[in-house]
């Protein structure tokens, strides 16, 4: 065991996990107020059902031993995390279980990335059921055909086979691109059509209550992402630095062409431009960090960061209601970052592979294809059936009173504002402190 390693990748850990509250910033600031609370909620969801399930099956079914052919490993063999808590047991130079913590972490960013597509709408109980269902039967397999590389001993001969993904395509995807946002962003388009469009939508404007939050949670993402892609080297050392470089100066250039499109489109630069140009250069980066310069990593960045900004307008002209651009920033994010690297990847980076623009042909640049569009298959496809069979079954759509009314009631009896009498009440102020509250100065924006 290496200590240093270990306390990186624990650090990362705790990084990546507090990507999640700051995703429920950034899609809370984006929903209208009386629906804030709910959409915050479905990312706290996440964290609790993921991370029950991921002890109990996950781990086993993404990184236990491959049951055949590269698809999944078997669900049961370390149920419980059963023989990893021994001092001895190690995944690399660091503990099976600080591996196991930080493997967590991704499996519940994933699930909660989906919830920005159905925004305003979604019962929660069903959302989790949902949740759940999706980790087990999509995220889990997903995570085993691209994250679970091949066990080999000492003469380099394969003892324990990993995922299809990583071992026979031998796509590139160093933290997740199809495994995380490919898979999420698929998710959504999926559920997206499952539930319909919201109530007034398209014709409704339906502004984000607070832009405050939402850039509070990009910075929090942001933060956490360095966990994310750095983290992903599983120890303190040069890869970590690449990758770190990398990440930030994608999302630099990414935040740069959002803001650009913005400007010549629209005439403005906007605030809510300059946090999705940042989620969508750090989403872009991904799975291409570590076979990248940096200079390769701004071509990303800036190339992702102006498609999507123009993808986001897509649902819009095809009629999905994605309601916090899931599609438009993860899904097709994803998909140019993951391909990108096709062009882009340069053996000088830690990979050690050459794109087309490096001299290294079409080889790695069909295999990125072939990658990402397999897992968008796999995850759309069953995605729509699980979300079928939650509708038919529970139920999955809040009824229109609901909606226009404000879910967080409906489903959590809440609100995220109280605007009472005022400040200068006696009254206002005892129900204020009874209730646990703080007063709120009203002049706030309406629902």
């Amino acid at each position: 065991m290496d200590t240093g390693d270990t306390a990186w990748v624990l650090t990362s850990a705790a990084l990546v996990l507090l990507m999640t509250p700051g995703l429920a910033f950034f899609y809370g600031g984006m929903v209208r107020s009386k629906s804030v609370l709910n959409m915050m909620m479905m990312s706290l969801g996440a964290i609790a059902v993921v991370g029950v399930l991921w002890v109990l099956v996950g781990y086993s079914m993404a990184f236990g031993t491959d049951v055949g052919a590269g698809l999944l490993g078997k669900p049961f063999e370390f149920f419980g995390l059963d023989g990893l808590l021994a001092a001895d047991s190690l995944a690399g130079k660091i503990p099976s279980t600080v591996f196991v913590a930080f493997q967590a972490m991704f499996a519940i960013i994933t699930v909660a990335l989906i919830s920005g597509a159905i925004a305003d709408r979604a019962r929660f109980g069903p959302w989790l059921l949902f949740a759940g269902l999706w980790a087990l039967l999509v995220y889990f397999p997903v995570a085993h055909w691209v994250f679970d590389f091949d066990g080999k001993d000492e003469a380099g001969n394969v003892i324990d086979p990993g995922g299809w993904i990583a071992n026979k395509l031998l796509a590139i995807d160093f933290a997740g691109g199809t495994a995380v946002h490919i898979n999420a962003g698929a998710a959504g388009l999926a559920l997206a059509i499952v539930l319909g469009k919201r109530v007034g939508w398209p014709k409704d404007r339906m502004k984000p209550h607070s832009l405050p939050l939402v850039v509070l949670g990009a910075g929090l993402l942001w933060f956490g992402w360095f966990g994310f892609n750095a983290g992903s080297a599983l120890g303190a050392n040069g890869l970590a630095g690449v990758t770190f470089v990398n990440t930030l100066v994608a999302t630099c250039a990414a935040m740069l062409a959002w803001l650009a499109v913005e400007r010549v489109r629209d005439g403005n630069a906007t605030t809510l431009g300059a946090a999705s140009g940042v989620i969508a250069g750090l989403v872009a980066i991904t799975p291409a960090c570590s076979s990248v310069t940096p200079l390769g990593a701004i071509a990303i960045g800036a190339i992702t960061g102006a498609l999507c900004a123009l993808a986001v307008s897509l649902k819009y002209r095809f009629g999905f209601d994605d309601s916090l651009d899931v599609v438009g920033v993860h899904l097709v994010g994803g998909l140019s970052g993951t391909i990108l690297i096709g062009f882009f990847a340069s053996s000088s980076a830690p990979a050690g592979i050459d794109g087309l623009f490096y001299g290294g042909g079409v080889d790695q640049l069909w295999r990125q294809a072939v990658g990402a569009l397999a897992v968008l298959a796999y995850s759309f496809v069953l995605s729509l059936i699980l979300g079928y069979l939650v509708k038919l079954t529970v139920g999955f759509r809040a009824d229109a009173e609901a909606e226009v009314a404000g879910i967080d009631e409906a489903e959590h009896a809440e609100t995220a504002y109280e605007f009472g009498s005022g400040l200068g009440s006696r009254s206002g102020s005892k129900s204020s402190v009874a209730a646990g509250g703080t007063a709120v100065l009203e002049g706030s924006n309406k629902s």
